[in-house]
């Protein structure tokens, strides 16, 4: 019989609220209430005031018999009213025998003057249930003290609104930026002072060989009687010129080889030269190499009438080399204009390696402190990481009112009722939706007339419903007790899914959160979110929105 009261009152229900029909119900019904009669013996209870102010706290008792094998479930949530509970206490216990004397308080308190009647309450005690007696509370105004001034309320104060940091992080990056781009201009664009060896080398070399003379005049080997290294000074300078003007390997060549080739250059008609002019050069190396390898000691005189001769000889050999044709100017012009070229492509690859280096290395170190899908969901952008960091607005939604902080406001949602339920219930859905990552609801459910019990638990099962209708599979489902910061008590149920990409056949692993509160047997309002499993973000905004929900009672 009993089974066949729970199935009525399965298939008879809206949002997990039984509905009593036919007569079988009512005789259930009635031999229910004898049984409990029968037994009431078990259970009673007891107020510690029948009289308080407004907002005054009574204690309620309730005190239970029972075996030490059955299981005693005491009333839970908002059971009392129109008496608001503020308190549920732990369970003092006797042991007499082989029974327990249980005993469970709650505090119990009331906003409005006005006589109040505390409900009977329901006990199970194993399987059978119990009811206590209904207690009448008169609840007085406080007595106000005429005596002291009264003052208006104060009016409304504007707050600025709070500006978010971005501006900090764009000036940072534009400082650092200004300061690598200033080290790469002074170090590698900058058009820095020529050195004095520079300036020798951009020279011709007719005007480098005359200088280097001069500089030879300068030094005191002669003076010291150090004729190696004059003579080698010397004759480096006339091969240096002949190596650059005459024949590119002057410099390593044997004097031998490079008379010869200087002979051969005469005789092609190559260079102007005259016989006179390369005995001078012969006669002169050939006397440094006996000075530099033989330890020979020329005359001081003659060492500087060989430095005479060599300016003489370079004069000459000036002389003697064909003017440039147009071809050739226009090659040399052509070469110089390449090697600017590639002075200037090594800039460049120089300023963006260094610049790839930089950019690297900050990268990897910001990686390593913050993570890498940190630092390039903040480079790349992330609609969950910008809904987390942006402005939240906190609000309240439908009557009885649910407070809630979200990123973004929810906007009212027309949920159509079928016939049968116009009339006897009122719905008010709040919704936000960031497609396929996130949706949060805010619904009210208020039904026009009070009921016995809401079953809470069906209406858990319809929302799992619900998200099945929308091809939601795998559900995999966990409940526990929550409690909001301001005391209302409520089940969480969460756990994980996989739902469909739009119309494809493609499906996405995801989580879902839903709260559910019951009050006064008539309301019901629940907070159900859901959002991507792989969402980091996701996981923080749910988290937080889930901590600042709170729930007001509606006023009489």
């Amino acid at each position: 019989m009993i089974n066949d009261l729970r199935y009525i009152n399965r298939k008879h229900s809206v949002f997990g609220l039984p509905i009593a029909i036919g007569t079988s119900s009512v005789f259930f019904s009635i031999l229910f209430i004898l049984f409990s009669f029968f037994t009431f013996a078990q259970v009673s209870s007891t107020i510690d005031s029948t009289s308080i102010k407004i907002g005054e706290q009574i204690t309620y008792h309730i005190q239970v018999e029972a075996d030490t094998t059955d299981l005693v479930v005491f009333p839970e949530g908002q059971t009392f009213s129109p008496l608001e509970m503020i308190g549920s206490y732990d369970i003092d216990t006797l042991k007499k025998k082989n029974k327990y004397n249980l005993i469970k308080k709650y505090g119990l308190t009331q906003f409005d003057s006005g006589s109040y009647t505390i409900p009977r309450q329901k006990i199970i005690i194993g399987d059978k249930t119990f009811f206590t007696d209904s207690l009448k509370v008169e609840v007085n105004n406080v007595v106000v003290d005429t005596t002291q001034a009264l003052y208006d309320i104060k009016p409304i104060i504007a707050v600025e609104k709070r500006g978010s940091n971005w501006w900090k992080y764009v000036l940072i990056t534009l400082l650092v930026i200004g300061v690598v781009a200033f080290l790469l201009f002074w170090f590698i664009w900058r058009k820095k002072p020529l050195t004095e060896e520079e300036e020798i080398a951009l020279l011709p070399p007719y005007d480098r060989a005359k200088l280097a003379l001069r500089k030879l005049d300068e030094s005191h080997y002669l003076e010291h009687e150090n004729l190696k290294d004059y003579y080698s000074d010397l004759t480096f300078i006339i091969r240096k010129y002949l190596d650059e003007k005459v024949y590119d390997h002057a410099l390593e060549s044997t004097t031998d080889e490079l008379i010869t080739r200087l002979n051969l250059l005469k005789e092609g008609n190559r260079v102007d030269l005259s016989i006179e002019d390369i005995k001078n050069l012969e006669s002169i190396l050939k006397r440094a190499d006996l000075v530099k390898f033989a330890k020979s000691a020329p005359d001081i005189e003659l060492a500087k009438i060989d430095r005479e001769t060599i300016d003489v000889e370079i004069d000459h050999v000036k002389e003697a080399l064909p003017e440039p044709t147009e071809e050739e100017k226009l090659l040399n012009e052509k070469y110089r204009e390449e090697q600017e070229r590639k002075k200037k492509r090594k800039k460049i690859w120089l300023t963006v390696g260094i610049s790839i280096f930089l950019l690297i290395a900050t990268l990897t170190g910001l990686s390593i402190k913050y993570g890498f899908n940190m630092v390039k969901d903040t480079i790349i952008g992330h609609d969950s990481k910008t809904l987390l960091e942006g402005d939240w607005i906190r609000s309240e939604y439908g009557f009885p009112p649910v407070t809630i902080t979200t990123p973004k406001v929810l906007k009212r949602a027309e949920v159509p009722l079928p016939e049968e339920l116009k009339g006897k219930m009122k719905l008010s859905t709040f919704s936000f939706e960031q497609k396929e990552q996130l949706t949060i609801a805010v619904s009210t459910t208020v039904l026009i007339q009070k009921l016995d019990s809401l079953d809470i638990n069906k209406a858990i099962e319809g929302n799992l419903k619900v998200l099945e209708n929308k091809g939601a599979r795998n559900i995999i489902t966990k409940n526990e007790k929550f409690e909001t910061p301001n005391g209302a008590e409520g089940i969480k149920t969460f756990g994980s899914l996989e739902y469909p990409v739009g119309k494809t056949e493609n499906f996405i692993n995801g989580k879902y959160a839903s709260l559910s509160f019951t009050a006064e047997n008539k309301v019901m309002q629940q907070i159900i979110i859901t959002w991507r499993q792989d969402d980091v973000y996701a996981d923080q905004i749910v988290e937080r929105i889930l901590n600042s929900v709170e729930l007001k009672p509606a006023e009489e």
